[in-house]
């Protein structure tokens, strides 16, 4: 069953939580004015993680008395009312325990991500919110657009607010800013890193090098000694180690990297196809084109096929991440298979591991990949 996901919204916050409305997690103070406390206060006084106090709060039985107790305590003495988003009805107090199916919700989790339209998001949204529903949790999604003002107002939004944690897929902020709203008391992963973000974030991803390793060689395997690569973001953190992966396979081949033979594009078909236009455009072309992902791939196969090349007997295409547009294209693509689903659920994982303060060594989780090879690429015809 796949955790319910309330309708995306670009205020996690909705005014219905708004202090003084009904429902609002808020105390009075000495003075007077109302203040929002959060899950994390209520924690912290307590002494224990943010998952122990909503253990606490939805009645479950592995909890000590003892534990319970001082949770109850803190959570009474700042004035603490958690609401749970029940779809199709009001919110409730999750000290009431009402259950879906017999289960109990225990945590509402945040979600950032640039876009929820793509394959490669949506897919890794599925693994998310399937092992989120397995652990009887909940997700709110956070759109972003790719604003990086818009995504630090989700974030901050999301501390004042109920989630005991938050997963944040390719993010803009830089590792300063992630570290800072670490000290702040976030608790959270990050999947697919924009950066390099050190060891002490925690972050899944796939393993990026040794995909582009895996496809270049593939092509120098079959003779392409003039491979073309058409890049995301040069200083994202995927494409850094996807562009090492590909010189680490010319290197082995005794071939040369040749700047004249990179193209750097945006993730979009749109931008794939202007990168082969240059490519393919220049006064000695490549024989292979490698994609930083299907999209650009696709992109591509399309240019090619405008200036009437003959696929894969004029030009073998090689793209990244195996998505359904990568089986789906004319003639199927030659791509690296990135574990897109389980790196939601291995994101999951880690979350809950932090949340029950199991901290573990790598913090930076990295996943297998590998070719899938399909008929955009074939031998060099002499």
């Amino acid at each position: 069953m796949r955790a319910p996901v309330p309708e995306p919204s670009d205020e996690p916050n909705s005014s219905a939580n708004e202090a003084g409305k009904p429902g609002t997690r808020a105390r009075v103070t000495e003075h007077g004015a109302r203040s929002r406390v959060t899950i994390h206060q209520v924690a912290q006084s307590a002494g224990v993680s943010v998952s122990t106090v909503s253990r606490v709060l939805n009645g479950r039985s592995d909890v000590s008395d003892e534990t319970r107790l001082a949770v109850e305590r803190a959570a009474r003495t700042h004035g603490y009312e958690p609401r749970r988003l029940v779809a199709g009805g009001p919110a409730r107090p999750l000290r009431e325990r009402f259950d879906l199916a017999g289960k109990h919700v225990n945590g509402l989790v945040g979600i950032t991500t640039t876009t929820s339209g793509t394959a490669y998001f949506s897919t890794i949204l599925e693994g998310i919110t399937e092992a989120l529903a397995e652990r009887d949790m909940w997700a709110l999604v956070c759109p972003t657009r790719q604003e990086h003002d818009r995504e630090v107002s989700a974030l901050k939004r999301l501390m004042g607010s109920e989630m005991v944690g938050a997963l944040l897929l390719l993010p803009e902020e830089s590792p300063e800013e992630l570290r800072a709203l670490k000290k702040e008391g976030l608790v959270f992963a990050v999947v697919d890193p924009l950066h390099d973000l050190g060891p002490d974030i925690p972050v899944v991803s796939a393993a990026n090098f040794s995909g582009a390793y895996q496809a270049t060689a593939h092509l120098l395997g079959l003779g392409h000694r003039r491979i073309g690569v058409i890049t995301g973001r040069r200083d994202g953190f995927a494409s850094r180690s996807r562009l090492q992966g590909h010189y680490a396979a010319l290197a082995e081949a005794g071939v040369m990297p040749d700047p004249e033979l990179e193209a750097e594009a945006d993730f979009l078909v749109s931008g794939g196809a202007a990168g082969a236009e240059r490519l393919l455009g220049s006064a000695s072309p490549p024989t292979a084109i490698f994609a930083f992902n299907d999209c650009m791939a696709v992109g591509a196969l399309h240019a090619a096929r405008g200036r009437g090349l003959r696929l894969p007997e004029d030009l073998s295409v090689v793209g990244f991440d195996d998505t359904p547009e990568a089986e789906a294209a004319y003639p199927g693509l030659t791509t690296v298979h990135q574990p897109l689903r389980e790196l939601g659920r291995m994101a999951v994982s880690l979350l809950v591991r932090l949340l029950d303060d199991r901290q573990f060594e790598p913090l930076h989780v990295e996943l297998a990949t590998r070719l899938v090879i399909r008929s955009s690429t074939a031998r060099l015809s002499q």
